[in-house]
């Protein structure tokens, strides 16, 4: 499969580079999207998106959710699927994902690691087993983060509030309420260069549950970019997810 990587120059867009020249997933480059680049064929370097004409079976985008317009509208444009990996998403952004998703295949995941969608499940089940449980999620990465708290805790706390709808967000603490019973913590530290470390905390006050999710290296997150490209390149238009992919 041809693959487009839409920030190909950042952190993440480097390591997918890794990952296809690796050769492990029959990916090739079709073009390498960013702003810091001049047109350079040769090179399959591309400043934009509609820079690039050539063929390709999939855009991988490791960007910035500011550049959502521009991705939706090209993704429809030439009808083609896209692994959106990038977070952060204003209400309008998501609004513009779901509209490509009614004409293309569109992967979206705030983190692309089979091992966090696998957590994210034993996290509902833990849910369900323990209904009147107090919930507390906690967030690590590097100082270089710009969102907090990271798309994957809110990717989390959402699974969590389809076992408990009543649930309500509370993004850290501070001042002197006690807790409610609904609220889900969500707390997010930044320091170094943390890759990324996600734990759940689930208490009865008899008992406690932690699962603990670490990333050790962002080559994780292309490589789990990639298996989603696979995934969706012979789907019908809609949106997928880490779930989907784990079930296929």
């Amino acid at each position: 499969m041809k693959i487009i990587i839409n920030g190909a120059n950042g952190t993440m867009g480097k390591k997918v580079i890794e990952a296809v020249e690796s050769g492990k997933f029959n990916a090739k480059i079709a073009a390498l999207i960013s702003r810091s680049f001049d047109v350079n064929e040769a090179e399959h370097k591309y400043p934009t998106l509609d820079a690039f004409t050539g063929e390709a079976d999939c855009i991988i985008d490791f960007s910035n959710h500011e550049g959502t317009t521009a991705l939706t509208d090209y993704c429809i444009r030439r009808k083609l699927p896209v692994v959106i990996a990038t977070t952060g998403h204003t209400d309008y952004e998501m609004s513009l994902i779901k509209k490509a998703g009614e004409t293309v295949p569109v992967f979206l995941a705030a983190n692309t690691s089979v091992g966090v969608a696998v957590l994210r499940e034993l996290v509902k089940k833990a849910v369900a087993a323990f209904p009147e449980a107090d919930i507390e999620i906690i967030e690590k990465h590097h100082n270089r983060k710009a969102d907090a708290p990271s798309g994957t805790a809110l990717a989390f706390a959402n699974s969590i509030k389809e076992v408990r709808p009543d649930a309500v967000f509370v993004y850290g603490r501070e001042g002197h309420a006690v807790r409610e019973h609904n609220e889900i913590g969500i707390h997010a530290v930044r320091y170094g260069n943390e890759v990324g470390t996600h734990e759940i905390i689930i208490s009865n006050g008899s008992e406690t549950i932690t699962i603990k999710h670490e990333a050790e290296n962002r080559i994780l997150f292309a490589e789990g970019a990639l298996k989603a490209a696979e995934f969706i390149i012979d789907k019908p238009a809609g949106i997928y997810g880490m779930t989907e992919l784990l079930n296929s």
